[in-house]
């Protein structure tokens, strides 16, 4: 009795867990194949530089994993093919472990992107939760029978609920993937106090771990003992800390990031150059000439990118962007807009708008946001 209730309690944990963190990542399936890019740096540093060469199919294995997830996991549920899943399930998770173990012993990857922006694990969380779901598939592994009893729903059935997660699951990923994710729990959503989330919630307290005679001890006030060596200064509050550091805009004359917060702002982000899509600026064009002549309420058109001036001063000559152009970290303009180019609308300071290329506003639309 007990053995049947953990199988199946294991049996809707790791189900419903994989279907979870599949739609997470299939929502936003850019930030996946960025995560993904993270780790094949790291790799090419500590074992092979063969790992750059699959930066460029980056996006494709974040659509594939993250849809291999939703499938298994919904297979699971409805224990088709039981244990062909369960033995794939058995493989993909140890390749999981394996990697959060790599992340968290040797501190290279800090956020490994299991659940994306939505939850954010440190690496020894990821490792744990791995573990805990590497022990509940080897349990549902010994356990099949278990689950069998509960009956056989029709074979044919369950394979085409299998494939309707399939094609669910790669059309909202092809989605997310021309547009912006359906859900948005970066620091840059519509709505967002950008001023306010780059100043702390609360004053930040820290505690100071010294050493003394090879002895480490924690003070909650800086030792004025002097035989005491600094080693850390650890926060007791991080929650309260701001949630964005590293929004700075700036220029050859200097930085300007204060000044995006005045009035309405229009901020055209192209993160490369080299990358962006140049048909798209047919649209944005029109939008900036149509911002030019209304003057009510004033929207203040501004591009940032982090490519080198030299190469935006002929890519803008190409696409004829004619706009006052900023810089700023290539990490930063990743995570505010998944497209290249893309459009973020402030009103002093608040985003209240935010375009992939695909979907460019109208000037009525910027114009209604500003009201």
């Amino acid at each position: 009795m007990v053995l049947r209730l953990l199988s199946r309690f294991a049996w809707v944990v790791v189900g419903g867990l994989f279907i979870f963190s599949g739609l997470i990542k299939l929502n936003d399936p850019v930030g996946t194949a960025i995560k993904l890019e993270e780790y094949f740096e790291v790799f090419s540093v500590d074992f092979s530089s063969v790992f750059l060469s699959l930066k460029p199919f980056a996006l494709y294995l974040s659509i594939f994993l993250s849809t291999l997830e939703v499938v298994l996991g919904v297979a699971l549920l409805v224990r088709w093919k039981l244990n062909t899943v369960l033995w794939l399930l058995f493989v993909l998770i140890l390749f999981f472990t394996s990697l959060t173990f790599y992340s968290a012993y040797f501190n290279k990857v800090t956020d490994c992107g299991c659940f994306g922006d939505a939850i954010k694990l440190t690496p020894w969380e990821s490792f744990t939760k791995d573990i805990i779901l590497l022990v509940l598939i080897l349990l549902l592994l010994f356990t099949q029978r278990q689950l069998l009893s509960l009956g056989q729903i029709n074979r044919g059935v369950t394979g085409a609920i299998v494939l309707v997660s399939l094609i669910f699951s790669l059309t909202i990923s092809v989605y997310a993937y021309r547009n912006e994710p359906f859900l948005d729990f970066r620091a840059y959503r519509v709505g967002a106090n950008i001023p306010k989330l780059m100043k702390p919630s609360a004053p930040l307290r820290y505690q100071y771990v010294m050493v003394k005679n090879g002895q480490e001890t924690t003070f909650a006030n800086y030792p004025t003992d002097t035989t005491y060596k600094f080693k850390q200064m650890v926060p007791l509050n991080p929650e309260d800390g701001p949630k964005i550091t590293d929004f700075n805009i700036w220029n050859d004359q200097g930085d300007f990031t204060q000044e995006m917060f005045l009035g309405n702002r229009l901020l055209i982000l192209v993160k490369d150059v080299n990358k962006a899509d140049h048909e798209s600026f047919k649209e944005i064009n029109a939008l900036l000439a149509g911002l030019e002549k209304d003057q009510s309420p004033k929207v203040v058109p501004v591009v940032i990118t982090s490519s080198s001036s030299q190469e935006f001063d002929v890519f803008r000559h190409e696409v004829n962007l004619s706009a006052p152009y900023f810089f700023a970290d290539a990490t930063v303009l990743k995570t505010m807009i998944r497209s290249n180019p893309g459009l973020l609308l402030f009103k002093n300071g608040v985003v209240v708008g935010k375009w992939h290329y695909n979907n460019t506003p109208t000037l009525q639309e910027v114009q209604e946001k500003v009201q």
